[in-house]
């Protein structure tokens, strides 16, 4: 059977959409899916289901999140090769800091539109002198912040996708550090 990962945005962040990663397991358990597992707060959860539709997946895991916990929240999912493959695509594999490097999880194909707001932020960022870039590569937006995510304008511009209603693409975003954990979670 797949091995899934699921990873919601915007949830434990400043005691805001507070889920208890028992609660989440529980939920995602409901569903019918198995081996159900989570890393750290802030909303990572690997499991095992039939289901090869990620879109369907994410709907559902939405739903029901909101239907149990009540928290409205976004969920990214991708299978264990699409998460096999964001980590071959990494264009910052030489970076010895993996908490410099930061994977935007994007909801759907990102179109022309979250291309062209990729190129302005970074068109900014390098205007104010910053030594952050980021690169779009399939559904994912790889971000290199050297001098910290924190501080990051680029960053900060970047993980506002999905936050305006007439956004169609939402994104989430991990550090490589948990997306290499995560990835090792789904081949054990």
């Amino acid at each position: 059977m797949p091995t899934h990962v699921a990873l919601l945005r915007g949830i434990n962040l400043g005691g805001h959409n507070k889920v208890a990663m028992a609660d989440l397991r529980q939920v995602v358990s409901s569903l019918g899916h198995a081996d159900v597992a989570t890393y750290i707060q802030s909303g990572n959860v690997v499991f095992t289901s039939d289901q090869p539709d990620t879109v369907a997946l994410a709907a559902a895991l939405e739903e029901a999140i909101a239907a149990s916990l009540s928290v409205p929240a976004r969920v990214v999912v991708l299978s264990r090769d699409d998460l096999a493959q964001v980590a071959r695509d990494n264009p910052y594999p030489d970076e010895p800091n993996h908490r410099a490097v930061h994977a935007v999880f994007l909801s759907d194909d990102p179109g022309p539109d979250v291309a062209e707001r990729v190129a302005a932020a970074q068109q900014i960022a390098e205007k104010q002198g910053s030594s952050d870039t980021a690169q779009l590569v399939g559904r994912t937006i790889f971000l290199h912040t050297p001098d910290g995510y924190g501080r990051s304008d680029l960053a900060a511009a970047l993980v506002k996708l999905g936050q305006k209603k007439t956004d169609t693409v939402t994104g989430t975003a991990r550090n490589w550090a948990t997306v290499t954990k995560l990835l090792s979670m789904c081949e054990a």
